[in-house]
């Protein structure tokens, strides 16, 4: 019994050796450092820290310096030096242009469609920009209508996007130009919407947003009983649009929603905006091509998009990756002339410097974290969400974070659903790639003491166990 407990006291001295916790122990820092020992965390990395908001001094830490994948804790990063250098008010824009002159209703020359990088671009924005075209008495085009992605490179991926990745929603390519189906703007995408018919056997009925039939489906659904379970498979074919949609639908169900990401989203704008142009009686000559705009032209409207203060709600609370990549390439066209990730990255990282984060210590290869190769570890994590509570923006900030059990999209976010018996007293960015979960940012504690954490969890076999282990350190702290 003496040789059990003499082992014990061993293993947990080599555990806490690890563990560095500042000023005086209190139950809370002795509790986790228990629950850090679960069974669940067997084999994995974990790196915790924890920092007064009002000091920065930190409070507790475990592996606090160990570099780990943030998954979209990047997005905190990201979503910082965007705020720093572009601003809260900063919008991006699309342009209607022409190089001709308009006489007798008719546009002798080209009609050029540019884009500098709005992710907030809709069908219906298209539609009024063509309605602008026809107020102004154009009824014919005699040149080609011609889509102008330049303002970024033709890059489409971040370099660690792993292919089983560039169909999903979360994947899609990132262009100047480019088009959502709703406001939850996630340009590069269409959703693909599943409901069943009224008769067994049949297909089901499937329906796009936005309408367009630059996807083309391959529908080889079958309506089934109630009974049965739904196994649907939707895939799009590799380099096309072609997307196939196998499997069972059950009768009287409220049918099923997936978003799709398209092959090269700068041409489904110029679809959309040609049906915008016939729709509105304008009748185009020419083709319809990607190309570079001229320097003699004439502006013909401009939309802009909703300020980046209000584009961060959809970017945090849905986690959205085409926003953070978008993003990216925006920091590096205005700081650097140079739509690239390469440029927008060495931006993140000069900022950085600027929020005293020691860049040394970390490895960025994106702005979402959607790679596997990022690496950040979580004390630069919380002292970037200690520094940055002095910006003039960091208002806007904050209010773009996820809010824990508050039922709402544009609210809750990621993390409506989550942490129960705290709602509403945490405010943080989630984060799941395979294998990885993460979740850090604000708490108020019982003690109305505010907080700020942040919580790698890597190598995991089973990202629910993470979220639920995430959940309980959380709780532990707050109480």
């Amino acid at each position: 019994m003496a040789i059990k407990k003499t082992l014990f006291m061993c293993i947990l001295f080599i555990f806490i050796t690890n563990v560095k916790v500042y000023a005086v122990d209190t139950n809370w820092k002795q509790e986790l450092t228990h629950f850090l020992m679960n069974e669940a965390l067997k084999g994995s990395t974990v790196g915790i820290s924890v920092r007064s908001a009002n000091t920065g001094e930190i409070l507790f830490q475990y592996n606090g310096d160990k570099r780990l994948r943030p998954a979209s804790n990047m997005k905190l990063i990201t979503g910082a030096v965007a705020m720093a250098r572009l601003g809260e008010n900063y919008t991006f824009h699309t342009e209607l242009l022409n190089d001709g002159k308009i006489r007798w209703n008719v546009l002798n020359g080209n009609l050029y469609v540019r884009g500098k990088g709005d992710p907030t671009l809709l069908p219906s924005d298209i539609r009024a920009m063509a309605k602008e075209l026809k107020n102004q008495g154009v009824r014919f085009i005699t040149g080609d209508l011609i889509g102008d992605d330049t303002w970024y490179d033709n890059q489409r991926y971040p370099i660690d996007l792993v292919w089983s990745d560039e169909t999903k929603g979360y994947g899609a390519q990132t262009s100047a130009l480019t088009v959502s189906s709703s406001k939850n703007y996630d340009a590069g995408t269409v959703k693909i919407n599943i409901m069943p018919q009224n008769r067994l056997g049949n297909p089901a009925i499937i329906t796009v947003s936005p309408n367009t039939e630059y996807v083309h489906i391959e529908n080889y659904t079958k309506v089934v009983p109630e009974s049965e379970l739904n196994k649907l498979i939707i895939e799009r074919i590799h380099g096309t649009n072609t997307i196939t949609i196998k499997g069972a639908v059950p009768l009287h169900t409220n049918g099923f929603k997936k978003t799709i990401a398209v092959w090269e989203p700068t041409e489904m704008v110029l679809e959309l905006f040609k049906k915008a142009l016939k729709a509105e009686g304008i009748h185009l000559i020419g083709d319809v091509k990607i190309g570079k705009t001229p320097q003699e032209v004439t502006i013909i409207s401009v939309h802009k998009s909703i300020p980046l203060s209000e584009l961060f709600v959809p970017f945090m609370k849905l986690s959205n990756n085409g926003h953070a990549e978008t993003l990216v390439k925006e920091l590096g066209k205005t700081e650097k002339n140079d739509g690239s990730w390469e440029a927008g990255l060495e931006v993140i990282l000069e900022q950085l410097a600027t929020f005293q984060i020691d860049t040394d210590t970390l490895v960025i290869r994106d702005g979402s974290g959607i790679s596997h190769v990022n690496l950040v570890p979580a004390n630069q994590l919380t002292k970037l969400l200690y520094t940055i509570q002095e910006e003039k923006w960091f208002k806007s900030y904050l209010h773009s974070l996820p809010v824990a059990g508050i039922n709402s999209d544009m609210i809750g976010g990621t993390l409506q659903n989550r942490l129960e018996g705290v709602e509403g007293k945490v405010i943080a960015k989630t984060g799941t790639i395979s294998t990885v979960s993460t979740l850090a940012g604000y708490l108020e504690t019982d003690k109305d003491e505010r907080l700020i954490f942040a919580i790698l969890l890597n190598n995991l076999t089973n990202n629910s166990d993470g979220k639920a282990i995430e959940d309980q350190i959380v709780k532990i702290i707050s109480e």
